[in-house]
């Protein structure tokens, strides 16, 4: 779903909150996907960590040259329910930014699930004409996000599994 400023998205994963929060943060590596036309910087595609875990760390992508690109700060840290996170591309606006919520719910049925929603606010605050939107109208450009979310949060379950 989106209304063009929020992208939201939410799949159930065969896992305890607390394991599904674990991977999406200590282990983003092993399950995210870089998406060629979503890159954080041009032309190049690392490997995504949360450095430092917790309050005040932030969400990083690492290249084999050694360098890297900071995409957000964390500000809400609340394991295994919640993580919120500054997210940015090196071609957005200086004064633009969006944000990631992550929410982690439990269901104690048999088996135990969580249900994992993601929602991507700010995309409004992108104009138009950035190169990060591809040209896409921001409701089509937010529909093309959900369906790389969506497959993100599979690519998540599955490696829970």
């Amino acid at each position: 779903m989106t209304d063009g400023s929020r992208v939201l998205v939410a799949l159930r994963v065969a896992a305890t909150a607390e394991r599904a929060f674990t991977a999406f943060t200590e282990h983003i590596a092993r399950w995210w996907q870089p998406n060629l036309i979503f890159q954080f910087t041009p032309g190049r595609t690392g490997v995504l960590a949360f450095e430092p875990l917790g309050p005040g760390g932030r969400l990083v992508e690492h290249y084999d040259d050694g360098t890297q690109f900071v995409i957000g700060q964390i500000s809400v840290w609340e394991p295994p329910s919640r993580l919120v996170v500054g997210w940015r591309q090196a071609g957005f606006p200086p004064d633009a930014d969006t944000e990631l919520h992550v929410r982690f719910e439990q269901f104690d049925a048999e088996p135990v699930q969580t249900r994992v929603t993601v929602e991507h606010y700010g995309w409004d605050r992108i104009p138009a004409e950035n190169v990060v939107r591809h040209g896409f109208p921001l409701s089509v450009f937010a529909l093309r996000f959900a369906e790389w979310w969506k497959a993100q949060l599979k690519r998540l379950g599955e490696s829970l599994d």
